[in-house]
C-alpha cells in the first residue's frame, strides 16, 4: 500500500474488533474525529 499524502482522505478498510465484529472506517464517516491505534508487538 502506498503512503497517503497529508490532508488526503484515507482509503476505506476493515478490521475485526476485540469481539470479532468487522468494523470499517466508512462506519465513522461524518464524525468529527476518528482515532486509529495500531499496536505493534516485538518478539
Amino acid at each position: 500500500m502506498s503512503r497517503i499524502a497529508l490532508n488526503q482522505v484515507a482509503p476505506d478498510f476493515s478490521l475485526p474488533d476485540f469481539s470479532g465484529k468487522t468494523v470499517r472506517l466508512s462506519d465513522f464517516y461524518g464524525r468529527k474525529n476518528v482515532l486509529l491505534v495500531f499496536n505493534r508487538t516485538f518478539t
